[in-house]
């Protein structure tokens, strides 16, 4: 399968050092409502609740947008990491009708680390849990590139260096 040769570890990683405090990158991180600013193309259309994130076990929705996939869904993100100013993670997925969310197999991560230059920011995307039923439902993984992330980063940065 030209996937598992092209991404052995079925995960990208992209690093962008942005100039700006890891506070303030954070915050744009949890805050849903900021999502749509950190999104390279027009996917995230906006928070359904646009508390900010605070824990680790937390569920925040976002309405969503991908032509290749009927068009507009929810997606529903379980916070798996949550360190304030240092890293933020969470598994999309879709809530069933008692609101229980079962994880798609993907996950967002952004690790910072503060330097004298700036923040260090690493963007990790990793499809190793999801099962063969989803990838052959997307049409395959990963459904992004590492250009992808790379637009994403530069899109955080834009975010966070105009609320500074």
């Amino acid at each position: 399968m030209a996937e598992a040769a092209k991404y052995p570890n079925e995960h990208i990683i992209a690093t962008r050092t942005i100039d700006a405090p890891a506070h303030t990158i954070f915050t744009v991180l949890a805050d849903p409502a900021r999502h749509r600013d950190t999104e390279p193309t027009d996917w995230v259309r906006g928070a359904i609740d646009p508390t900010p994130i605070t824990a680790t076990g937390q569920i925040f929705s976002m309405n969503m947008r991908f032509d290749e996939a009927s068009g507009d869904y929810r997606i529903d993100n379980t916070v798996t990491t949550f360190e304030p100013d240092h890293a933020i993670a969470w598994d999309p997925g879709q809530a069933d009708e008692s609101g229980h969310v079962a994880p798609g197999g993907w996950r967002w991560r952004y690790d910072l680390d503060e330097k004298d230059t700036g923040t260090e920011v690493t963007l990790t995307y990793d499809w190793s849990r999801t099962t063969q039923e989803i990838r052959d439902a997307f049409g395959g993984f990963p459904v992004v590139s590492p250009d992808y992330l790379d637009q994403s980063l530069q899109a955080l940065e834009q975010a966070a260096t105009d609320s500074t």
